[in-house]
C-alpha cells in the first residue's frame, strides 16, 4: 500500500463534565471563555461555511489555527476544519468534531481530530488536546482554569 493510501492518524478523547450541554457548548464558542481555558480566543459567527480562527490573546492578533465551520447542531455537534494559516496539506486540512451528549447530570464530550499528517503530528496534538479538554472540564465545573506550569 502506498503512503498516499495509508489511513491517516486520528486523535479521539472523551471526557465527562459536570455541566449542561448548553454551558459546554457556550464555552466552546465564546471568545472570552476560550481565552480562560484555551489561552486563545476562538472567533467566528459559527455558521456552516463561515471561517473561524484560534487567535492569540496578545495584541498581535495572530491566528495560530484557522478553518471553516462545517457543521453546527447546538448543543450537540460542532465540526471544523483545522490548519495553520497558509498551510498546504497534501490530504487537505484536518478536521475536528466536538460531540456532546447528556450523561445523567453530566455531559459526555468527545473530541475527534482526523486527517492528521503522521504519527508525529498525532503526538504533538495529543498533549495539547488532553490539556485543553482537562482545562475546559475544570473551568466548566469550578469557574477557574488550570495554570500553565512555567
Amino acid at each position: 500500500m502506498s503512503a498516499e493510501n495509508e489511513p491517516r492518524p486520528e486523535f479521539v478523547h472523551t471526557t465527562y463534565i459536570a455541566a449542561t450541554p448548553e454551558k459546554v457548548w457556550e464555552y466552546l464558542m465564546d471568545p472570552e471563555a476560550t481565552a480562560a481555558y484555551w489561552f486563545h480566543h476562538n472567533v467566528s459567527d459559527w455558521q456552516p461555511g463561515s471561517p473561524w480562527a484560534h487567535r492569540r490573546l496578545d495584541e498581535s492578533g495572530i491566528d495560530d489555527v484557522v478553518g471553516t465551520v462545517i457543521e453546527t447542531d447546538a448543543p450537540r455537534r460542532l465540526v471544523l476544519t483545522w490548519a495553520s494559516p497558509g498551510e498546504e496539506r497534501p490530504h487537505g486540512p484536518s478536521r475536528v468534531t466536538f460531540e456532546l451528549k447528556p450523561y445523567g447530570d453530566t455531559v459526555q464530550l468527545t473530541v475527534t481530530h482526523v486527517n492528521l499528517r503522521d504519527a508525529q503530528e498525532l503526538r504533538q496534538i495529543s498533549g495539547g488536546w488532553s490539556f485543553v479538554l482537562s482545562n475546559l472540564k475544570t473551568y466548566a465545573e469550578t469557574g477557574k482554569a488550570l495554570s500553565i506550569p512555567v
